[in-house]
């Protein structure tokens, strides 16, 4: 339709331009906010561009909502200023009809936001994450301590003082055993275990088992083996938002099965896939926003979708909070500000001038 490839004529160069402003500017805060450091210990100019290029996803991921907001704002806003959409409701278009391309276009940003995070965005992240670290100096600990997790559907629970990512080993180690109706059935204690490739090499280590009423020591046989691999002690090193989806819900299904705790984990699971909605939640609040004003008409729709994206992104930190400390479901905790927010936005889309 000739007004669709209008619409999206207009639309499209503004885009084009708030996305690069609000990239440059994201950059440029991350950059600025290490620049003492780097000056610090001489990190020289060509590595410091490389630091920032590898951030440059990152920052096309987070300016891509506010610049469709900004960008479909201002044009809506635009063309009521010049009094064009006057002449396209006389010809009995209504506005949801007119909008449509725009809600389209916030649609396909969002899946693929989704994609270009997962294929994209995480793997330069993490390059530009360990850069940083190697220029500032900074060590990344991937040890844990005070373990506990459960194996082979919860007869084996592992107790760990501290775990060794680096040497892979186990260090005050103490292994319970119970039956499948939960009763004890021995206990099996040793200062520290190595990681062969296959099972783990307990350390001198001691089973205490019950023998009538009486608790008997004995040494560990050849055949009791524990072969547990070393991510199950490692899950809790790592972070869910630098994993990609298909590798953040297997960490998930780990967790859970280990027994450790699984909360924080899901909800940022789930919210790895809400927020990329974000783009077309703020397309949506950014059309509806629109041809509800009289005067200053360009100004204020900027004013009112940027408020009402302010709102939803204060309410999606508010639930995400609520489920990563387990008072909310990790799934409602993710998506009951974009599934309220679209229903707003067609609410408001449906009812707008015409």
């Amino acid at each position: 339709m000739l007004l669709d490839r209008y619409l999206v004529r207009q639309f499209l160069p503004i885009f084009a331009v708030a996305v690069s402003m609000f990239v440059m500017l994201l950059s440029l805060i991350d950059l600025f906010a290490n620049l003492v450091r780097y000056l610090n210990y001489e990190v020289p100019l060509r590595e410091i561009l490389r630091v920032s290029m590898y951030y440059l996803p990152k920052s096309f991921s987070y300016a891509m909502p506010i610049s469709l907001l900004f960008a479909a704002a201002y044009t809506l806003g635009d063309l009521y200023a010049r009094n064009e959409l006057t002449s396209i409701f006389s010809s009995g278009i209504p506005f949801y009809r007119f909008s449509f391309p725009l809600i389209i276009i916030g649609l396909v940003a969002s899946i693929f936001s989704f994609y270009f995070d997962d294929i994209v965005v995480i793997p330069t992240l993490a390059i530009k994450n360990d850069l940083a670290r190697l220029y500032l100096h900074q060590q990344r600990t991937e040890q844990n301590s005070d373990i506990v997790i459960k194996a082979r559907n919860g007869e084996l629970i592992y107790s760990v003082d501290y775990f060794d990512n680096n040497a892979v080993t186990l260090n005050g180690i103490s292994i319970v055993e119970q039956n499948s109706e939960g009763d004890f059935v021995s206990l099996v204690r040793a200062p520290r275990a190595s990681w062969t490739g296959k099972y783990w090499l307990l350390s001198n280590p001691i089973v205490y088992e019950w023998e009538g009423d009486l608790l008997r020591s004995r040494p560990l046989t050849e055949t009791e083996v524990y072969q547990e691999p070393p991510d199950t002690f490692r899950r809790n090193a790592v972070n869910v938002e630098e994993l990609r989806a298909r590798d953040a819900r297997l960490l998930v299904l780990d967790l859970g099965r280990a027994g450790l705790p699984v909360i924080i984990a899901k909800a940022e699971y789930y919210h790895r896939f809400s927020f990329a909605s974000a783009s077309f939640v703020v397309m949506m609040l950014s059309i509806s926003m629109g041809g509800r004003f009289k005067k200053n008409i360009l100004l204020m729709s900027l004013l009112a979708s940027l408020s009402a994206a302010v709102v939803f992104y204060v309410m999606e930190m508010i639930t995400m909070m609520m489920a990563r400390l387990g008072y909310i479901h990790p799934v409602i905790g993710a998506w009951l500000p974009v599934a309220s927010f679209i229903v707003i936005g067609t609410i408001l889309l449906q009812n707008s001038k015409t």
